[in-house]
């Protein structure tokens, strides 16, 4: 397999991102006035729902029965996420989230062989941005050729269409792409577009199940052990 693009997962995959955003909910609940608490352990249940605003619906569905929701709900929703959205990028842009080990490096190395690099995540557009301008730098975005984040298609993974919006817009076919995940619905929707995809676990998703991915590793640390199993052409000297 010759590897043409790898297109990339961004939350707990570039970076540990997750608790950032869990802090950064707290952050917007009590800026809102709702006394609302997500802790470790309720979030880590949150996370198998993907999208922050759908994961705040899910949330109040699931643990808050007796919430009486105002007349325009969706709108009380995204209110609360642009709130939330605003903590996170603050809290990227003080630099407390870098990316996580080898993650730079196997982005230069792909370059340097002309391999196409894309993103394929259900973040928010303002989210990328800022952890791609605080890790690569304020060039961070001119890096990738296509960036599908937030809600430009109508199912958020596990389900496939993420991926193949990137795939039409790169055109390419999933046996020319490889796909970096964290979580096992980003491997469900990788695999569902049909790419091989390697997964680097974080503390939320260690337990989840990645049954099909091509490797799994705890991080990018080793880059030459994920080179091998990748079949990516090892660094020019």
């Amino acid at each position: 397999m010759t590897i043409k693009a790898i297109i990339f997962d961004v939350d707990g995959t570039l970076a540990d991102t997750e608790d950032g955003h869990r802090k950064s909910f707290n952050k917007a609940f009590t800026e809102s006035g709702l006394a609302w608490n997500w802790d470790v352990a309720l979030y880590d249940k949150l996370l198998k729902v993907t999208g922050g605003k759908e994961r705040i619906k899910h949330f109040v569905e699931t643990c808050l029965p007796d919430f009486s929701k105002p007349a325009d709900y969706d709108g009380f929703v995204k209110n609360l996420h642009a709130v939330k959205t605003r903590h996170y990028t603050n809290m990227l842009g003080e630099g407390h989230i870098p990316l996580r080990p080898g993650i730079k490096q196997l982005m230069a190395d792909a370059r340097n062989h002309g391999i196409r690099l894309a993103i394929a995540t259900t973040t928010t557009p303002e989210n990328v941005t800022a952890l791609l301008q605080q890790g690569l730098g304020a060039d961070g975005e001119s890096w990738f050729e296509v960036i599908g984040c937030g809600d430009i298609v109508p199912h958020k993974k596990p389900a496939p269409d993420i991926y193949f919006w990137v795939l039409e817009k790169m055109r390419l076919s999933a046996a020319d792409c490889i796909a970096l995940e964290d979580s096992e619905n980003g491997l469900r929707s990788a695999l569902a577009a049909g790419i091989k995809t390697f997964v680097t676990i974080n503390q939320y998703t260690r337990n989840q199940n990645f049954a099909g991915a091509a490797a799994v590793f705890d991080d990018l640390s080793d880059l030459s052990g994920f080179y091998r199993a990748a079949g990516f052409p090892l660094p020019k000297q």
